[in-house]
Formats: C-alpha cells, sequence, structure tokens
C-alpha cells in the first residue's frame, strides 16, 4: 500500500513545480487583476480553478472524458492569453476588475482544461483500491501549492504597490502582458 501522504505531496509538487510553468503562469495571470485590498477574491477565485480542474480530474481518472495531450497543450496557452485579455479589457478606472463574477467563470471553466493536464500526471500513480481519497489528497496538494503561490505572488504586489509606491494597474498591465507573451510563445510551440 502507498503512503497516503505520496498524493498530497504528488499535487503539491505538480503545481509549484517549475516545469510546470504554464499552470503558475495561469493562476499569477488569473490574480494580475486583484488588489491587495480584494484578498478574499484571489481566495475565492484560486478555489474556483481547483473546482474546475478538480471535476476534470475526477472525470478524467474515470475514463469518462480522454485527455489528448496535444489538444490540451493547445488550450492551457489559450486560457492563460483569454484570461491576460480579460484582465486588460475589464480593468475599471477605479483600478478593479469591473465584474468579479466574470472572473470566476473564466476560473472553473478554463480550470476543467488545465485539469485534464493534471489527470495525465495523476493517472500513472499507482493505488490500489479506492480514487476518492488519492484524488481528494493530490487535489488538497494542488489547492495548498496553488495558495503558496499566490502569497508569493501578492508579497510581490505589496513590495511594489506599498515599498515602491508602483501603480496596480501598471502592475496588471505588466502581468498581463507578460502572461500573454510568454503564453503566445507557449501556443506557437505547441502547433
Amino acid at each position: 500500500m502507498m503512503d497516503i501522504n505520496y498524493f498530497f505531496i504528488s499535487g503539491w509538487e505538480h503545481i509549484v513545480d517549475i516545469n510546470a510553468y504554464d499552470h503558475l503562469l495561469f493562476v499569477m495571470t488569473l490574480c494580475a487583476a486583484f488588489t491587495l485590498k480584494q484578498w478574499k477574491q484571489i481566495l475565492v477565485i484560486t478555489t474556483a480553478f481547483t473546482i474546475g480542474h478538480s471535476l476534470t480530474l475526477v472525470l478524467s481518472s474515470m475514463d469518462i472524458i480522454p485527455a489528448n495531450a496535444q489538444l490540451i497543450e493547445t488550450l492551457i496557452p489559450l486560457t492563460i492569453m483569454m484570461t491576460a485579455l480579460a484582465n486588460v479589457i475589464s480593468y475599471n478606472k477605479e483600478g478593479r476588475f469591473s465584474d468579479v463574477k466574470i472572473k470566476y467563470g473564466i476560473a472553473i471553466i478554463f480550470g476543467l482544461i488545465h485539469g485534464l493536464a493534471f489527470a495525465s500526471n495523476f493517472k500513472f500513480m499507482l493505488f490500489e483500491e479506492s480514487i476518492i481519497m488519492p484524488l481528494f489528497l493530490f487535489n488538497v496538494g494542488i489547492e495548498v501549492g496553488q495558495l503558496f503561490i499566490v502569497l508569493i505572488f501578492m508579497i510581490l504586489l505589496w513590495g511594489y504597490t506599498k515599498l515602491l509606491g508602483g501603480e496596480h494597474s501598471k502592475w496588471n498591465l505588466f502581468i498581463s502582458g507578460a502572461g500573454f507573451g510568454i503564453a503566445t510563445t507557449i501556443f506557437i510551440n505547441a502547433l
């Protein structure tokens, strides 16, 4: 029987692994439009992303939906590009994302796509009886990893806005632009 901590650690490592930079880039781009005062919305949106990819992970692990690696490699950068565009287009004069509900929808829907990439990793793990506890622990590991990344991201945002006196609108534009540019490169390479 496999150590139960293995699944949590595998989920954690999958999201914080530098080779999983597309997922890290998505999470950072997703959070870019939010200010420090909107930390509750950031937690909700990160959890919405987790719900989306958890659903796909469950369905894929049960062989209900197939995972097409080539299609996933093409769709993931598109999710980052679309998120970056939404950040820039929907950013209002008050320095906030204009419709947070749209952002939650983006997180859940795009989480479904990202879940297929997680599923290919999860399927290679061996488990003997039920997939429920391993799947739960793997998802918890991913969520904790995402929150860790978001915490680092928010510390950087705090430093930029509070210590350097930077404007959040410029932060959003820079992170979203960088996310769009890097995702475009990933997309081109996936073709």
